[in-house]
């Protein structure tokens, strides 16, 4: 199995890359990455960790995507991006997906591009893993689409029930649609239209919930429009963060807190590592024709390694043609 990693995407690029597809190749015999940006600068950084494996390759591309640059202007100016050639290596078969923690603009529009769309799907859409009681939920569109029609809720609802399965090991995922009450006549033109169409698939189809589901481990794929996604995800990350942040200095206020602290601390590190976006790694960009994570452009090397794994599994389980299968299979009760 190989991997394509953007070296120059996140925000302390190129170290975090180095360091996480070193972890993952010392994890995982089958595995190759191959580490796309400025030669000189990887091979300096991959010296400096001490590696002396050869199941990491670097292929050479002296342009670098920066958050500022528009996604379209991307697409047509920098075709020797670190990001483009990582894309570009997948599409020529010469690696099974790609990583990149870069502008996730960017990456959409260059996916959307090389890779095309699988048939049936207009809008591919990021699927990203919540913490939720008893396990996690996963959340689609956490970005992609700002404005969507209810047929692109239907998708992401097929799309979200695929990932689920294979994230969480079962078969037949519950879905819900994002609304402000649970009743059927709750939510808006957008969601009431979804909701029909939703409902006449052979999905696990349970109707709308609240924000609150999301946590609740009441199902196990919220769907919602990009906007509202990233919304929820970004206001997740800092609250975890926040959470944190307090309790740490609550427990520096007294000997007391501090004795609980100790008493306590395998319970709160294991808490900590349940809500720690960093050990979900990327998440997956669903719906077009090629295996492509988006990581958190701080992502930490921890992070892009728990993405590199994710990425293997997804391609050994041929998660996208199982949507193909399955968008087909519900093409005309979408509508198309």
């Amino acid at each position: 199995m190989r991997i394509a990693l953007d070296g120059f995407g996140s925000d302390k690029a190129p170290e975090p890359e180095v360091a996480g597809a070193i972890a993952a190749v010392e994890s995982n015999k089958d595995l190759e990455i191959i580490i796309t940006g400025d030669e000189t600068v990887l091979k300096d950084v991959i010296q400096k960790n001490n590696y002396r494996g050869s199941r990491i390759k670097i292929v050479n591309a002296p342009e670098r995507i920066t958050m500022h640059d528009s996604p379209s202007a991307v697409v047509r100016n920098k075709k020797n991006s670190s990001m483009r050639v990582a894309y570009e290596l997948v599409k020529n078969k010469e690696a099974d997906a790609i990583i990149s923690a870069g502008n996730s603009g960017a990456s959409l529009a260059i996916a959307m591009f090389v890779f095309k769309r699988i048939k049936g799907i207009d809008r591919p859409a990021i699927a990203t893993i919540m913490p939720a009681v008893g396990g996690y939920t996963v959340l689609i569109d956490a970005g992609a689409n700002v404005d969507v029609k209810p047929y692109h809720l239907a998708e992401f609802a097929i799309m979200g029930s695929e990932y689920a399965s294979f994230m969480k090991g079962i078969k037949n995922p519950k879905i819900g649609i994002l609304s402000n009450g649970e009743e059927s006549f709750k939510g808006n033109d957008l969601t009431r239209e979804a909701y029909g169409i939703i409902k006449n698939t052979d999905l696990n189809f349970y109707g709308y919930v609240e924000g609150r589901e999301i946590f609740n481990g009441k199902v196990d794929v919220v769907v919602c429009d990009g906007f509202t996604g990233n919304v929820i995800l970004k206001a997740s990350e800092t609250l975890a963060e926040t959470i944190f942040s307090l309790l740490r200095e609550e427990i520096n206020k007294s000997f007391m807190a501090k004795l609980g602290f100790f008493m306590a601390r395998k319970s709160l590190k294991k808490f900590k590592k349940f809500v720690d976006h960093n050990e979900y790694g990327g998440a997956p960009l669903l719906g077009v024709n090629g295996a492509a994570f988006i990581a958190h452009g701080g992502a930490s090397a921890k992070a892009l390694t728990s993405a590199i794994l994710v990425a293997k599994h997804f391609v050994e389980k041929g998660i996208n043609v199982n949507i193909s299968y399955k968008i087909e299979a519900n093409a005309k009760n979408i509508g198309y």
